[in-house]
Protein backbone atom coordinates (compact mmCIF):
# COMPACT_ATOMS: atom_id res chain seq x y z
CA UNK A 1 0.00 0.00 0.00
CA UNK A 2 1.44 3.47 -0.98
CA UNK A 3 1.27 6.05 1.16
CA UNK A 4 -0.26 9.28 -0.55
CA UNK A 5 1.40 12.98 0.38
CA UNK A 6 -0.93 16.03 0.21
CA UNK A 7 1.15 18.27 -2.00
CA UNK A 8 -0.85 21.03 -1.05
CA UNK A 9 -1.25 21.81 2.50
CA UNK A 10 -2.75 25.41 2.15
CA UNK A 11 -1.84 29.25 2.98
CA UNK A 12 0.99 28.99 4.95
CA UNK A 13 2.41 31.97 7.65
CA UNK A 14 5.06 33.01 5.62
CA UNK A 15 2.39 34.77 3.08
CA UNK A 16 0.98 36.66 6.20
CA UNK A 17 4.21 37.69 7.15
CA UNK A 18 5.71 38.69 3.95
CA UNK A 19 2.23 40.54 3.37
CA UNK A 20 2.40 42.23 6.57
CA UNK A 21 5.48 43.63 6.17
CA UNK A 22 5.16 43.94 2.79
CA UNK A 23 7.69 42.37 1.47
CA UNK A 24 7.67 41.08 -1.96
CA UNK A 25 8.93 37.92 -3.65
CA UNK A 26 11.52 40.18 -5.55
CA UNK A 27 12.51 41.59 -2.42
CA UNK A 28 14.16 38.36 -1.20
CA UNK A 29 15.28 36.95 -4.36
CA UNK A 30 17.61 40.25 -4.90
CA UNK A 31 19.06 40.18 -1.53
CA UNK A 32 20.02 36.28 -1.79
CA UNK A 33 23.17 35.30 -3.40
CA UNK A 34 22.90 34.30 -7.10
CA UNK A 35 20.86 31.05 -7.97
CA UNK A 36 20.10 31.20 -4.21
CA UNK A 37 16.30 31.38 -4.38
CA UNK A 38 13.85 32.09 -7.39
CA UNK A 39 10.59 33.53 -7.17
CA UNK A 40 8.42 30.49 -7.82
CA UNK A 41 10.12 28.96 -4.91
CA UNK A 42 9.02 31.76 -2.63
CA UNK A 43 5.53 31.51 -4.47
CA UNK A 44 4.69 27.95 -3.67
CA UNK A 45 6.56 28.32 0.23
CA UNK A 46 3.71 31.23 0.34
CA UNK A 47 0.79 29.36 -1.28
CA UNK A 48 1.38 26.29 0.64
CA UNK A 49 2.41 23.96 -1.57
CA UNK A 50 4.77 21.17 0.04
CA UNK A 51 8.30 21.77 -0.21
CA UNK A 52 11.53 19.97 0.76
CA UNK A 53 13.49 21.16 4.21
CA UNK A 54 16.20 22.58 2.13
CA UNK A 55 13.87 24.35 0.19
CA UNK A 56 12.21 25.84 3.88
CA UNK A 57 15.36 26.23 4.71
CA UNK A 58 16.49 28.53 2.07
CA UNK A 59 13.26 30.48 2.13
CA UNK A 60 13.76 31.14 6.03
CA UNK A 61 17.34 31.94 5.37
CA UNK A 62 16.53 34.81 2.98
CA UNK A 63 13.98 36.36 4.89
CA UNK A 64 15.81 36.81 7.95
CA UNK A 65 18.63 38.01 5.51
CA UNK A 66 16.19 40.63 4.37
CA UNK A 67 15.10 41.44 7.79
CA UNK A 68 18.17 41.74 9.37
CA UNK A 69 17.42 42.62 13.42
CA UNK A 70 14.34 40.45 13.05
CA UNK A 71 14.24 37.49 12.94
CA UNK A 72 12.32 34.40 12.46
CA UNK A 73 12.25 30.58 13.21
CA UNK A 74 11.07 27.63 10.76
CA UNK A 75 7.80 27.21 12.97
CA UNK A 76 6.61 30.76 12.00
CA UNK A 77 6.91 30.39 8.78
CA UNK A 78 5.26 27.18 7.58
CA UNK A 79 2.62 24.65 9.44
CA UNK A 80 4.59 21.46 7.93
CA UNK A 81 7.60 20.20 8.03
CA UNK A 82 9.33 19.34 4.59
CA UNK A 83 10.73 15.97 3.44
CA UNK A 84 14.39 15.35 3.27
CA UNK A 85 15.74 15.80 0.00
CA UNK A 86 18.00 12.64 -1.49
Amino acid sequence: MTEEIEMNVGTQPLDAIMTEKNIKNNDLVSIAPPGFITHKQIQKGRKGRRLTMHMQQKILDALNIYSGDETYEWEQLFTYRGKKSL
